[in-house]
């Protein structure tokens, strides 16, 4: 059977009682409010940091020194001596550095994309079973209201002597049943509440109105298959480590040059009082140059190692969660599949039942017989129109994973 997939969900918000809201809606409400995404983004923003603190100069070095014992010179006794040096790394050192912390970071975004995508989809998962659980309560309670008429006529028919007490008892062990049933499925209501709210970081007591409708259609072969592989937020980030890897190995290698160095020394200098000559007293200025000698290799071979295992073990990741998707795409197709058929079952069981009860509820009225047979035809009634809402929700859960699994944008 072809239905509309269009679900409208009703909340009443702490905010704003009785305002409805759609699904994108709560989308919205929980993208903004849940700790656990906000916490993904501040890792994010606080990787964007990471930039100018790898693609910045060291700071410059600056020292002083007192001549206890006066260094004599010709021109004087030197007093004191200042320095101020400044190291430069090795040409595109700094550039490698900040493109590996640049990357870094976008992978970053990507996995706070991802995050929020997998958010969605909890929020969906979490508001179905609310649809079910109204919908098994309603169903429960239509069954003890019809189970009480049937207790009326089965008290009836055996005052009337058409009836046995057997019928009167089968009927009140019945309701017992349902009446235990209904009293647990409220019970479970406010479990099912609380998640649903804390995904929204909203009190765990607020209000959710939920539809008393859902129904779902037939999706085209391949529906967002196209998608699967495409602008994945997971794949993007795995491929931005790829390449964050390869400009941390560029930067190994970098590292491994000689760094140059540049400075300049002012030496204070004293007046010869013994004789007069030319310069008597006049300070030194020195430039200087510097080259640090990187012998020591060892530590700059395994840094540009693990930048090439590090590119490896993400390309296996890549390739794993490749696999991961495709299978998670037919599991969640084949879900959506067995749903469908199951609900179109269902309805039929349904129709079929209601007419059996029909004639079975008739044959009673006319001889009193076979009571047990209308009550189990209601309850094989119930437990079909139970099953249809269950499959209803494990639709739209699928749907819902399947639009996870091809990052839908919302």
């Amino acid at each position: 059977m072809k239905i509309i997939v269009n679900i409208i969900l009703l909340v009443f918000l702490g905010t704003s009682v009785g305002q409805a809201q759609t699904l994108d809606d709560y989308f919205k409400i929980a993208a903004q409010n849940n700790p656990g995404l906000q916490s993904k983004y501040k890792e994010f923003e606080a990787a964007l940091q990471k930039v100018d603190q790898v693609s910045t100069l060291p700071d410059p070095s600056f020292s002083f020194g007192y001549f206890i014992s006066p260094v004599e010179t010709r021109v004087g006794p030197q007093r004191a001596r200042f320095s101020l040096t400044q190291m430069f790394p090795w040409f595109g050192t700094l550039r490698a550095q900040g493109d590996a912390a640049a990357l870094m970071a976008e992978e970053k975004y990507q996995s706070f994309l991802d995050a929020r995508n997998k958010l969605y989809y909890q929020v969906a998962a979490a508001y179905y079973p609310l649809y079910e659980l109204n919908q098994w309560k309603q169903i429960e309670q239509e069954n003890i209201d019809i189970l009480q008429s049937y207790k009326t006529i089965s008290n009836s028919k055996f005052k009337n002597g058409t009836g046995t007490m057997v019928d009167v008892l089968r009927v009140d062990i019945m309701l017992k049943d349902a009446t235990t049933n209904l009293s647990i499925l409220d019970q479970k209501e406010k479990p099912l509440i609380t998640t649903f709210n804390k995904l929204l970081d909203r009190g765990e007591n607020d209000p959710v109105v939920v539809s008393d409708s859902l129904s779902a259609e037939s999706l085209a072969d391949d529906f967002r298959r196209d998608s699967l592989l495409t602008n994945n937020p997971v794949l993007n980030a795995l491929d931005l480590r790829i390449k964050a890897s390869e400009a941390q190995e560029q930067a190994a290698i970098k590292q491994g040059l000689p760094k140059l160095g540049v400075g300049l020394d002012y030496v204070m200098v004293g007046e010869r009082t013994d004789m007069n000559l030319p310069d008597n007293g006049k300070d030194v200025l020195m430039p200087m140059f510097s080259v640090s000698i990187p012998i020591f290799r060892n530590k700059y071979k395994a840094a540009v190692k693990e930048a090439q295992l590090m590119q490896e073990s993400y390309s296996l990741q890549k390739d794993e969660y490749v696999n991961s998707l495709t299978s998670g795409y037919e599991m969640a197709w084949f879900e959506i599949q067995q749903q469908l058929e199951l609900l179109q079952l269902y309805d039929q069981q349904i129709q079929e039942s209601e007419q059996a009860l029909t004639l079975l509820f008739t044959a009673y009225g006319n001889s009193g017989k076979e009571f047990e047979e209308v009550l189990r035809m209601q309850q094989q009634l119930l437990k079909y129109e139970k099953m249809k809402a269950s499959a209803e929700v494990q639709y739209q859960v699928a749907v819902a994973k399947l639009n996870y699994l091809t990052a839908k944008t919302y």
